[in-house]
């Protein structure tokens, strides 16, 4: 109830502002603590996913930006008035008002610190706001200002100190549960998870958010952050866990989420992640299912490239509405087009050579032909397996520029990889090995499709993420 009066309170506040000439007199009337506890209330509710609030704390940062650049020393004076600068500057409020303000208080010196520490942080010098804030323990000052304060420093050490940056977002959590200080603290300790490695507290902050803050305004920045954690953590994170956590989601975000996972997982050669993300996205929620969009059909194609019949694969791939499509998406189609063409045409002239009638004084001229076909120095197609070395170890040591990498290899990537230089030629288990005058053109052309399945990683990588 009382932060209903509060809200209340706020809401008459900007609606005096908006039409009447004596709001001057009004604002001079409340005390800077009065209008930046209006802002924290608010903020809140944005954090719960009142959007409609936004405009609201928009006015309210502009009214507490004039009354804090005329508060005068006395104003400052009293210490929650001091402590409200502070979380102004914190909210993402005006520096020049900040420093100015500051400047003119009367206070003691850690809080003269913290002030410089936000408004170096406010203006882009990390270094200095580091090394200001790094001697203040959130967990000493009150609570009002402790929890912006871990908020900021743990933004601040996300690079340098990952652990000690969780361990203040935490703080910032535990000073200010259910508001918007604690929805950026999750948000940010997803990214930081996941960049750590750690896929336990990637799993449970991004759970957290989910339960609490999905509605929140800036719900797309976690968004952003919780798929790039899955394709980082992908080895680490069941499937069974990912679908806990998306469950929690309303369908249509559920399926954007997936379609997204599907996409970067297709592009980075995880087949497996591909294609348990694309069904999920075809699948739907509830029997409503979407296999009719473009982007789900496009992904699931990817996803099974490497393993189902390529010929049925190009003709799903060839039935997509391209103009449903983003360019981006445009591009991935293009290239896994081609792909699969290339894959096909070897096959589909081995087939045919076969096929054909021979009479014995032909067939040295069919051999011939189905060598040359194999032979990359006779045909703009990837080398046969065997015949070159591992493009990474075949990288010449005093090399002015790398050689191109391979899409990086992980444990869904499928068990067709390159073989090294020293490899042998994959033979038939129950046939006798051949020598390579006497290879048979349906093997030739067998070998030389499994490399270059094994190139679509490389050509989906040159795709636009």
């Amino acid at each position: 109830m009382k932060g209903r009066s509060a809200i209340g309170g706020a809401i008459a506040l900007l609606l005096l502002a908006a039409g009447s000439p004596s709001v001057a007199s009004a604002q001079e009337a409340l005390q800077p603590y009065q209008l930046v506890r209006s802002l924290q209330l608010i903020q809140d509710r944005i954090a719960g996913g009142d959007h409609a609030a936004l405009p609201m704390q928009a006015k309210l940062l502009e009214m507490i930006d004039a009354r804090m650049r005329d508060a005068n020393a006395e104003d400052f004076k009293e210490p929650k008035n001091f402590r409200a600068l502070l979380v102004y500057g914190m909210s993402g409020g005006n520096p020049v008002t900040v420093a100015a303000a500051a400047s003119r208080a009367m206070t003691d010196p850690q809080s003269l610190a913290i002030a410089k520490g936000v408004v170096a942080y406010l203006n882009g010098r990390p270094a200095e706001a580091i090394e200001t804030l790094k001697p203040i323990d959130p967990m000493s000052v009150p609570a009002d200002i402790g929890a912006f304060l871990a908020l900021v420093k743990g933004s601040l050490l996300a690079s340098d100190d990952p652990v000690q940056a969780l361990t203040l977002l935490d703080e910032a959590r535990l000073l200010s549960p259910g508001t918007l200080v604690e929805e950026a603290a999750l948000r940010r300790s997803v990214g930081i998870a996941a960049a750590q490695g750690d896929a336990t507290r990637f799993v449970l902050a991004s759970t957290q958010y989910v339960a609490s803050y999905l509605y929140s305004p800036y719900a797309s920045q976690f968004a952003d952050a919780f798929v790039s954690g899955v394709i980082t953590l992908h080895m680490a994170i069941s499937q069974d866990k990912i679908a806990d956590i998306t469950s929690m989601m309303d369908p249509e975000r559920e399926k954007v989420i997936y379609l997204r996972i599907a996409r970067y997982a297709a592009i980075d050669g995880m087949t497996e992640l591909s294609a348990f993300a694309s069904a999920k996205a075809e699948l739907g929620r509830d029997g409503n299912g979407n296999q009719d969009d473009p982007r789900t059909q496009l992904y699931s194609s990817l996803s099974t490239m490497t393993s189902a019949n390529v010929d049925e694969v190009l003709a799903k791939l060839g039935k997509i509405d391209r103009r449903k499509l983003s360019q981006g998406d445009r591009d991935l189609l293009d290239a896994a087009q081609a792909v699969a063409g290339e894959v096909m045409a070897p096959v589909k002239a081995a087939a045919n050579a076969e096929a054909a009638p021979k009479t014995p004084a032909k067939d040295d001229e069919a051999k011939s032909a189905a060598e040359a076909s194999a032979n990359p120095a006779n045909a703009d197609l990837p080398p046969v397996e065997g015949a070159m070395p591992d493009p990474v170890a075949a990288a010449p040591a005093a090399s002015p520029s790398p050689a191109p990498q391979p899409a990086q290899a992980s444990a869904e990537t499928p068990a067709s990889a390159p073989a090294k230089a020293d490899a042998a030629p994959v033979v038939q288990a129950s046939a006798p090995a051949r020598t390579a005058d006497a290879q048979d053109p349906i093997d030739a052309a067998v070998t030389s499709t499994r490399h270059q399945l094994d190139q679509i990683d490389q050509l989906l990588g040159a795709a636009p993420k």
